[in-house]
């Protein structure tokens, strides 16, 4: 039987979509692996330097009211009811990393040494990896992002593939260098996107990207795998959304709900 692998999750605090996939996650990982902690920053899609009130107004401008008002009802819900990330890490056991600040830091790299992980495996960090921090585990750093890359690398995905009027999508994950998106491709997985809105898209993307990142961990274990390349000339890139963006997206027939 192969040996387990010793898995580190870094991630953010998110709780409306990201959370529930996470559940989902770690119940199908099961006892295959040991997960020996999470490294979870606060969601911050919009940088960690302003304040909540300049979060709130950016989004309101971009977004417009409709959407942050059922945004907010859904987050308040899931607070109330639900669970956020942290809390799904301690329903399954696993110790939250208290690394405050950049992942980078000389305090957290002796941190996240201690825990000898074989794999990292970012999914939605909100955190930009340095070379110390790649070449800490053996086997690597995995991410997920929901695009097909190297097209749609960068900020929401799903947005951009729906504006754009993209008959398909997927999810990749690949193994992270020190560029934007840019690693080397371990697994895809392709989805029609049909009459999706926003919301479904992402979850949709969120639950398959949850099952290619098994499949890849199980590729890893094995040894056996194949990389896809993640050609730099066919790659695309995008940034967050601006008011503009959203208006030319709802002018375009989609739906954030």
């Amino acid at each position: 039987m192969p040996k387990k692998l010793k898995l580190l999750v870094i991630t953010q605090n998110e709780t409306n979509l990201l959370a529930p996939a996470l559940d989902y996650f770690f119940r199908r990982l099961g006892l295959d692996h040991e997960v020996v902690g999470a490294v979870v920053s606060d969601a911050s899609p919009l940088g960690k330097n302003k304040k909540f009130i300049q979060k709130f107004f950016t989004f309101l401008n971009i977004f417009g009211v409709s959407f942050v008002v059922w945004y907010g009802l859904i987050y308040s819900r899931n607070k109330l009811f639900g669970s956020d990330v942290k809390q799904i890490c301690k329903i399954h056991g696993i110790p939250v990393i208290n690394a405050t600040g950049s992942i980078n830091s000389k305090e957290n790299l002796e941190i996240l040494g201690e825990l000898e992980a074989d794999l990292f495996v970012s999914i939605t960090s909100n955190q930009i990896f340095r070379k110390t921090l790649l070449q800490m585990p053996r086997l690597g750093t995995l991410n997920l992002h929901t695009a097909l890359l190297p097209k749609y690398r960068g900020l929401m995905p799903s947005f951009w593939v729906l504006k754009n009027k993209e008959k398909q999508t997927g999810v990749s994950v690949f193994f992270v260098d020190e560029g934007i998106d840019s690693g080397p491709i371990l697994i895809q997985k392709t989805i029609n996107i049909e009459d999706l809105s926003l919301w479904e898209l992402i979850r949709m993307t969120k639950f398959l990207g949850m099952e290619a990142i098994l499949e890849g961990i199980e590729l890893i274990q094995s040894g056996e795998y194949e990389l896809i390349p993640n050609d730099e000339e066919d790659s695309t890139y995008f940034s967050f959304p601006t008011r503009q963006d959203m208006i030319e997206f709802k002018k375009g027939g989609n739906r954030f709900f």
